[in-house]
């Protein structure tokens, strides 16, 4: 580090008005990126299974898509996470997206030249965008104090949700542009991914500095020095891992009934007659409630604790699949109820989720756990995407809600042993 740098981060650590000035200009920076990250996102989630079921010809492994871009996403987790501890999140966070993006780009031209191998490999790389598009959410804790967190990870959150609506409401339009181009129109949605998630890095790789994450070690160092009592205290806050196990958990478990839901019902819709603009139609409104309430929740999350909305998520997510299970195929009313309970019900999780992991750590592990933990997501949504598939090839799509709904009910004995470990 060069002293113009240093002396610049510690005129941060100095001044508690330039923290605040900061703490505002990263949210908005990150809120931009995660404008474009959620339109990158959605195109996956859309027609991922549709276009693997056409190019499969057969619906038992519609699933595999989901699993492959979320397996994909663990891996970029894990480097993300390790990139940001060490050289920050501007790094990170721009090395994931451009990764992404080139995976869509790989899944374009898979859908041209019919190969399933290389769309296979190329959904693993765009998980590097659904992974980042997560990851960006710590960047606005790093400055934030504890009655900050969660509001600072529902802001990002809620920006999210411009984009991520608009990507599966766009699947017709970029459908019709890439038969233009002489590309299958099940890849069009793809042509927005690569290049939402380019534009998010660009985003971050400029607009980012100072690096919100560098100065929070500065500050985190100069109170050190200032207060050797601090050290014990954040050395405290750093081996708390009870909060991260539950706060993992929490989110892997939320993890698993959202995607195992959510990956088949694009499938369940099209064999009920549903076209494309309707199947976007009821995924725009399940990821608008994945993210649009987030200023509410973190509000919520804040003033009542992070376990009361876990419960939450799984009260929210037990409703929603029974509510798709007993919803008739050709019932949008009722796959729209339910697929918005179900991204509401995770939003409750990964807003808890996350807001026990930033009040487990501290900036020395706070990447590097954040990272670790967001494989285990992935790697859960993986499972569930994989599994979701078979499970309907095997039973039905009511099955595997039934399934999804009841799984959400384990989110209650995670919450009794953390408040059990309470003194």
């Amino acid at each position: 580090m060069s002293s113009k740098t240093y002396q610049m981060n510690q005129s941060y650590a100095d001044s508690q008005e330039k923290q605040k000035m900061l703490y505002k200009r990263t949210l908005i920076i990150i809120s931009i990126s995660q404008i474009f990250g959620g339109a990158g996102l959605a195109a996956g989630v859309t027609v991922g299974a549709l276009l693997a079921q056409q190019m499969l010809g057969t619906d038992a492994f519609a699933g595999v898509p989901s699993g492959l871009f979320t397996l994909g996403s663990a891996g970029a987790a894990l480097i993300v996470g390790r990139l940001s501890q060490r050289y920050g999140r501007r790094t990170g966070l721009t090395a994931g997206f451009m990764i992404g993006g080139l995976g869509a780009i790989g899944v374009i031209t898979a859908a041209i030249i019919n190969s399933v191998f290389l769309l296979f490999a190329s959904l693993l790389i765009y998980g590097a965008g659904t992974a980042t598009n997560l990851q960006a959410r710590y960047a606005g804790t790093d400055l934030a104090n504890n009655k900050q967190r969660a509001t600072a990870i529902s802001i990002t959150m809620v920006f999210t949700t411009f984009g991520a609506v608009a990507g599966p409401n766009l699947v017709n339009v970029m459908g019709d542009f890439a038969l233009s181009i002489g590309v299958p129109s099940l890849a069009g949605p793809f042509i927005l991914s690569a290049a939402a998630f380019i534009l998010a890095g660009l985003v971050l790789f400029v607009l980012l500095r100072p690096d919100p994450l560098v100065i929070a070690r500065t500050i985190e160092t100069s109170k050190q020095e200032s207060n050797r009592l601090g050290y014990s205290a954040d050395t405290e806050q750093m081996v708390n891992k009870r909060g991260i196990i539950v706060g993992a958990a929490i989110m892997v478990l939320t993890q698993i009934v959202m995607v195992a839901i959510m990956t088949m019902t694009p499938v369940h819709m099209r064999h009920h007659g549903h076209d494309l603009g309707e199947i976007g139609l009821v995924i725009g409104f399940h990821i608008a409630a994945m993210y649009l309430p987030s200023l509410v929740t973190g509000v919520l999350v804040d003033k009542f604790g992070r376990t009361a909305m876990a419960i939450a998520s799984g009260a929210t997510l037990l409703l929603a699949g029974l509510i798709s299970a007993i919803a008739p195929g050709d019932s949008m009313i009722l796959l729209v109820i339910a697929l918005s309970l179900l991204g509401l019900g995770w939003n409750f999780g990964l807003i808890s989720g996350t807001a026990l992991i930033v009040d487990s750590t501290d900036t020395s592990n706070r990447a590097k756990t954040q990272g670790t933990v967001d494989v285990l997501i992935a790697l859960s949504g993986a499972s569930g995407g994989a599994l979701s598939g078979m499970i309907v090839a095997g039973s039905s799509y009511t099955a595997l809600s039934f399934i999804g709904g009841l799984l959400s009910l384990l989110l209650i004995p995670v919450v009794i042993w953390s408040r059990g470990s309470k003194k």
